[in-house]
This record gives structure tokens, sequence and C-alpha cells, in this order.
């Protein structure tokens, strides 16, 4: 077992990196007149959830750590809501939707087992 001595460790961190990667690369095909709302919104919501793993990380209780998971996990939904109204503004669609929610699902459950790891660890 390896253990984890960085967020770099943490494959929900790298997860997480690759769908601001790949947030950034799409929203950069969006339309000149959302750079300031959805492009600005998605990029800013999607690096947020890798940023709040690293600072919760970094801190140095375990109860700050799960406050900055719940900020992470507050960002993954701000961008699931923004890919929603992506979609429904017909600006993403098909596979590239596709595979960013399952992206998210399952970026989504590995920060929920993060949690429940850290609680149970915290007792």
């Amino acid at each position: 077992m390896t253990s984890i001595r960085s967020y770099r460790d943490l494959l929900v961190w790298q997860k997480s990196i690759d769908l601001t990667v790949r947030t950034y690369k799409l929203t950069g095909r969006f339309p000149s007149e959302e750079r300031y709302g959805l492009t600005s919104q998605m990029r800013r919501a999607a690096a947020s959830i890798p940023a709040n793993i690293a600072e919760g990380h970094a801190r140095r209780s375990t109860g700050e750590y799960l406050h900055f998971l719940g900020i992470a996990r507050g960002s993954l939904a701000e961008l699931e809501t923004f890919l929603t109204l992506s979609e429904r503004l017909g600006l993403i669609g098909g596979e590239i939707s596709d595979s960013l929610w399952k992206n998210c699902a399952e970026i989504s459950k590995m920060l929920a087992g993060l949690v429940r790891s850290i609680s149970q660890n915290k007792r």
C-alpha cells in the first residue's frame, strides 16, 4: 500500500486536475461572448476542486481538512450546474458531455469516500 505524503499522491486530486484541464479546453471553444460568463465560471469552479483538496491536505487539523473537502464538493456541484446549463444552451453535448459527467460522478464518489475515511479515522 502506497502512503500519502502529499496531496499530489491523492488519486482524487489527480483526477480533478485532469477534469480542470478538460474544462479549460472545452470552454476555450465556447463563443467569445461567454468569456466572462460560463467560461469564467466553469473554469473557476473546476480549478477550485483540486485547489481545495490541496489546501485541506496542507492544513493541520482534520476538521479543517474536512472543511476544505466540503468546499471542493461544493465546487464540483457548481461545475455540474454549469455543465447542465451549457447542455441546455447547446454549447456541449454528446460524448463530450457524457464523458465529463462520468468524470464528475467519479470524483464525487472519491471525495465522499475520502471524507468518510478521514471522519472514521478522526474518532
